[in-house]
């Protein structure tokens, strides 16, 4: 039984949703999945990650966990003595490919998305606004202060540098540094989870679980469909064959991070059905909390007041003018205006102003191999540098994915 916040079936009968099918059906395509996959997608609610949980569930002590996991995952599972039953029913879970991996396809989506370079950090950072006016998102967040306040910047950049990591080339296999940085992640998730679930503010039966299979599933969904699609308005030639591809390179990245969800899409057009899913199960109960991450997440490049320099400052208002006009571009204007966001301004055509050149660079990629080799690369250069610039007012970030921004 989905948790009580889960709304799709009473929001089914709004006229904007019923709108939203009867236009997909004109062109022949109702967003609407089956039953049977709602159902699924609402009953993940209340899974969490069960490898990861039962580890914990037999080391209690989260200092003993994290010695004994960060070295299985550094050096692999022979390394830890004694390792418990459920560590190495985890590290067997996770170092057996599963029957569906296509490690090619993985390189493939893990490519496309470097394509996109720099610019899906913002579009993925502005999108995950729109989760916050969920309960089930916005209170793990809220609750163990990620993403609020002046820490904002810097978490969002330690996901920027988990999203480089698991998509550098090789990233994902074993013992490469975003293999290793995703079972982290896998653990900081299960820790949190136990923690919340033991919290006497936390509503299970409103919200389910803490960082549920149903929340990672449509987390994953923004790394994957969300881009493919969306970017297509800066210019960004992704094709139908690119779009299966990072659906199936953030499927292997959720499977290490223990998202093994009940249902997931196998194409594009399921995956649409699963973001439409998304839109209409909301309750929009987040309130004050989902707010306040929203603004924190608005003004995490706002200029430093106490900055001296006359061309740091400017470079700072440049970069919140940026971080704004992506925000706003990308965000529905609706959740924008509800959540007292900062106006953008004309920095709001910022991506659009892109498309010209984006779209001159995708038509050059596709002349030649070569040509395709020297942008990946010049791009894996510049969104290092773009998060070694953006890092210099916060604290050196390690790779991270929150709960809810991967």
């Amino acid at each position: 039984m989905p948790p009580s916040e889960f709304r799709y079936w009473e929001n089914e009968r709004r006229a904007w949703v019923r709108l939203a099918r009867a236009a997909g059906r004109l062109v022949g395509f109702d967003p609407a999945p089956p039953r049977d996959v709602i159902e699924a997608i609402g009953a993940m609610y209340e899974d969490g990650d069960r490898l990861a949980d039962a580890f914990l569930d037999e080391v209690t002590s989260p200092k003993e966990a994290r010695a004994m996991f960060h070295a299985a995952a550094a050096k692999g599972i022979a390394s830890v003595a004694d390792a418990p039953a459920s560590l190495r029913a985890l590290f067997a879970d996770v170092e057996t490919p599963p029957d569906w991996l296509d490690l090619e396809l993985v390189e493939h989506g893990a490519r496309v998305f470097r394509r996109y370079g720099a610019h899906v950090f913002r579009f993925a950072g502005a999108i995950t606004l729109a989760g916050y006016a969920e309960s089930s998102v916005a209170k793990p967040l809220a609750m163990t202060g990620g993403y609020v306040g002046g820490t904002a910047r810097r978490r969002f950049l330690e996901t920027v540098a988990f999203w480089i990591e698991v998509s550098e080339p090789k990233g994902l296999v074993r013992g490469a540094p975003g293999w290793v940085t995703t079972l982290h992640v896998r653990l900081g998730h299960a820790l949190v989870r136990r923690r919340l679930l033991a919290h006497p503010s936390w509503d299970r039966a409103a919200w389910g679980v803490p960082i549920s299979q149903a929340d990672s599933l449509f987390t994953l969904m923004g790394g994957s469909i969300a881009p493919g699609l969306a970017l297509r308005a800066m210019g960004f030639r992704t094709s139908r064959d690119d779009i299966e591809a990072l659906l199936h390179f953030w499927r292997w990245v959720g499977h290490i991070v223990g998202v093994k969800p009940r249902w997931y899409p196998k194409s594009p057009e399921e995956a649409v059905k699963l973001v439409f899913v998304g839109f209409v199960r909301g309750a929009n109960l987040s309130g004050e909390d989902g707010r306040t991450l929203c603004q924190s997440y608005a003004n995490a490049f706002a200029p430093d007041p106490k900055a001296s320099r006359v061309l740091e400052s400017l470079r700072a208002r440049l970069s919140h003018g940026v971080h704004l006009g992506y925000t706003r571009f990308f965000l529905p204007p609706w959740i924008y205006s509800k959540n007292e966001l900062p106006s953008a301004g004309l920095w709001a055509l910022h991506p659009l102003a892109q498309m010209p050149l984006v779209f001159a660079l995708e038509s050059l990629r596709r002349t030649s191999p070569a040509i395709d080799d020297l942008l990946d690369e010049t791009r894996r250069r510049r969104r290092r540098a773009w998060l070694e610039r953006h890092s210099k007012r916060a604290n050196p970030p390690k790779p991270h994915a929150s709960a809810h921004a991967s």
